[in-house]
């Protein structure tokens, strides 16, 4: 009412005039038009999390203020770490993270899940270091099937068409099985031979996002692949400052409505170095889940 006419700032003091002239009343009412659409944005955004605008370091990282982080991350089996410099506790120069098996995915996760979220409690632990309030938290997965436990028993009790191929020997790359059209495929790394030995020149990447079985009113994300750099792609997707934002709107724009999706893609490998994987090239997504045309399902 203030703002709808000059007349309030006249004269000193100024007054709130209550009796208006039409062109003042319609200027009254655009105005508590946009107080009640901006009042609604902002209760729905307090309810659903910021907008990934709101900082540079946002999108699907940021959480509500107050609500814990739990990243969990694989822990290398005794005989790596029996070949492995200070990964003995009594070695004077012991290291304490060499225990971790996706340690570039870890570091650079947690830095961009700190930075998107200041007042939050975010902490990272293996495995076996879970305890029960942590189950609770928002959940966040590094590694796969073969040495998390965690993501094991977790998509276990889910229904999701992705199922990761576990690597019973180092010679073998793995993979995911995939549900498509009624079908099933698997989707591998790629490796080829130079002067006998392995490398690889193509992973495959995991993201899954969904409500927490352990707490509906937080989220779990699993970060996986095949390999480490799998992992470690399917990470620097969403904190790549030169990707994150494209892809963060891709699965925005993509899942739309939905609580529950996931993306398997290609990693590129190009002179042992991980080229983030772009979301938005047909290309780079191999499979998606759930399908365009099948209806958001709350449950899931």
């Amino acid at each position: 009412m203030f703002f709808a006419t000059e007349r309030s700032v006249a004269k000193t003091p100024y007054r709130i005039v209550t009796q208006l002239t039409n062109n003042e009343r319609e200027r009254f009412d655009e105005l508590l038009g946009e107080l009640i659409t901006l009042s609604g944005a902002a209760q729905r955004d307090a309810a659903s999390g910021p907008a990934p605008t709101e900082s540079p370091v946002g999108g699907i990282w940021r959480f509500r203020p107050a609500q814990d982080v739990t990243i969990v991350c694989s822990e290398l089996p005794e005989s790596y770490l029996a070949t492995m410099p200070y990964t003995d506790p009594e070695a004077p120069d012991y290291v304490a993270l060499y225990r971790y098996a996706d340690l570039d995915a870890l570091m650079e996760l947690f830095a961009h899940v700190r930075m998107a979220n200041p007042t939050n409690n975010v902490r990272f632990r293996t495995p076996k270091e879970m305890q029960t309030d942590d189950l609770t938290t928002h959940l966040v997965l590094l590694g796969g099937v073969d040495w998390n436990q965690i993501t094991k028993e977790l998509l276990r009790r889910r229904e999701l068409p992705v199922r990761q191929l576990g690597r019973l020997r180092e010679t073998e790359p793995g993979g995911f099985e995939v549900d498509d059209g009624g079908k099933t495929r698997r989707i591998s790394p790629v490796l080829r031979s130079i002067e006998g030995r392995e490398v690889l020149d193509e992973d495959v990447g995991h993201f899954y996002r969904a409500p927490n079985p352990y707490n509906e009113k937080r989220t779990v994300t699993i970060c996986n692949g095949s390999y480490q750099r799998g992992t470690y792609g399917a990470v620097r997707a969403l904190t790549d400052a030169k990707f994150r934002d494209r892809n963060d709107e891709y699965l925005r724009a993509r899942f739309v409505g939905r609580s529950t999706f996931s993306v398997v893609c290609r990693v590129l490998v190009v002179n042992h170095t991980v080229i983030t994987p772009d979301w938005t090239k047909p290309e780079t997504v191999l499979h998606e889940w759930p399908l365009h045309d099948q209806e958001p399902d709350p449950a899931r």
